[in-house]
């Protein structure tokens, strides 16, 4: 008789489904309304989801499928949905996307959305842009870029040079996105990025509830795309295929990968290439920002050179932060993500190329019961990720530096800046904080002056 081999289930899985990740993507597009095209019970716990850590609210469309449309497809509900969120919210856009139910059955969104298209367009018509995003495969971070991808392939088009740039900036933070553009304010460049939930995502209180928020990239903006004079794409993971891609052999539009702007090594290279692409010097207040920046590494180093930290959460992420910390003296010792680009360890060897650090521990693919087993056995001071790993954190009795996404037991996720020299003072202070004050709590004496 054969003996069956141990098997561990996803234990806290160290990712979130692909469509939500497409979701948060259509609701940084002007006048968009996300639509999952699935069951009504996908779009509840997206929306759960999406709140706890934006503090705003998200409405999410469904075309609610239930037993029947298992077996006999769920064409009429999609057309019924989108007649209704047309009626209701009258977008300027609908962004639907396709989950695990809608797959396995089969549905031809492209081929329904024509039908309704000849069925009901007219001038009032919304434009319609379908992603697939099934569940069962993948992660957020995917269905986030396949939504941008989408996007860009179903609107941009041939157009006149207008001169501008397009910044492709990835999965980061609505304060992400308002210090990207300052940024490139600053540099004197017209930008298009896309998307921008900055104002969706994180807006000012209102009286009255908008059914759909102000702000997001303008359509007229993303349909000029093809005209822009460069794209820059922020990752370090990216797939081969994305919305760069498309415009680079679309329309050619030049494009500049690069990864995200994190730590001092990242951000010159990423203000380097907004130099070269304007002509214009690094502005005064960011190079005082960087000098800042090294002051307060040069004040701080003491408290937290040589502490050992694992980090988790998307690649991306991942591979900025662990430079940074390289930058500052902590050791990165694990490297974890649930996403598998296959890119992963190679861009944690290229990041730390050149500075003093060792190799880290790289997983992809893993929940927290790996990350937890290996950190245990490597020893760390530091967990630095999002909130999935507080129970882990917590367990251990080890401090959680809070970063990314889903922050669901903290205010202000949506305003953690990870970017730029401003970012990385806001995270080398929390780091170097959190040490000292653990240092303190342990301490029988407590405070004293040091």
């Amino acid at each position: 008789m054969s003996k069956m081999p141990s098997y561990t289930s996803t234990t806290n899985a160290c990712k979130l489904c692909k469509p939500l990740g497409a979701s948060i993507a259509f609701r940084g597009i002007e006048g968009c309304v996300p639509f999952l095209h699935g069951s009504q019970g996908c779009a509840t716990y997206m929306r759960r989801y999406i709140i706890s850590h934006f503090n705003e609210p998200i409405d999410i469309a469904s075309s609610s499928l239930g037993e029947k449309n298992a077996i006999y497809g769920g064409g009429p509900n999609l057309k019924l949905g989108l007649k209704n969120v047309t009626s209701k919210y009258a977008p300027q856009l609908i962004g639907v996307a396709t989950t695990c139910l809608t797959e396995t059955i089969g549905d031809d969104v492209p081929m329904l959305l024509a039908e309704y298209r000849n069925e009901f367009g007219g001038s009032e018509m919304p434009l319609l842009v379908h992603v697939s995003t099934p569940s069962y495969s993948g992660t957020h971070m995917e269905g986030f870029h396949a939504a941008v991808k989408a996007v860009v392939e179903q609107l941009a088009s041939d157009t006149i040079a207008n001169g501008s740039i397009n910044l492709l900036s990835g999965f980061i933070s609505p304060a992400d996105i308002r210090y990207l553009r300052g940024v490139c304010d600053d540099f004197g460049m017209a930008t298009t990025i896309l998307p921008d939930y900055s104002d969706t995502l994180d807006g000012p209180a209102e009286n009255d509830y908008p059914l759909i928020p102000a702000g997001g990239t303008p359509l007229h903006a993303i349909k000029q795309m093809g005209g822009a004079r460069a794209t820059i794409e922020l990752g370090a993971t990216l797939p081969a295929e994305s919305g760069g891609t498309v415009l680079l052999h679309r329309h050619a539009t030049p494009l500049h990968r690069t990864g995200l702007p994190i730590g001092i090594r990242a951000t010159d290279a990423f203000f380097a290439l907004l130099s070269e692409l304007s002509g214009r010097a690094v502005p005064a207040p960011h190079a005082a920002a960087r000098g800042r920046l090294i002051d307060s590494m040069v004040d701080g180093h003491k408290y937290i050179f040589g502490k050992r930290a694992v980090i988790y959460g998307e690649e991306d992420l991942v591979v900025g932060l662990v430079s940074f910390l390289a930058e500052i003296g902590v050791q990165p010792v694990l490297c974890a993500s649930g996403g598998k680009s296959g890119r992963f360890a190679d861009a944690i060897t290229a990041a730390l190329a050149g500075l003093d650090c060792e190799l880290p521990i790289v997983r992809e693919d893993v929940d927290f019961f790996d990350i937890e087993t290996l950190a245990l056995e490597l020893g760390i001071d530091l967990v630095i990720g999002h909130s999935k790993g507080y129970t882990f954190a917590r367990k251990e009795n080890l401090p959680l530096i809070r970063v990314g996404f889903p922050i669901h037991d903290r205010v202000g996720g949506q305003r953690i800046l990870h970017l730029g020299y401003h970012g990385a003072q806001a995270l080398f202070d929390l780091i170097t904080n959190t040490v000292i004050d653990r240092k303190q709590s342990e301490s029988p004496v407590g405070y004293s002056y040091m």
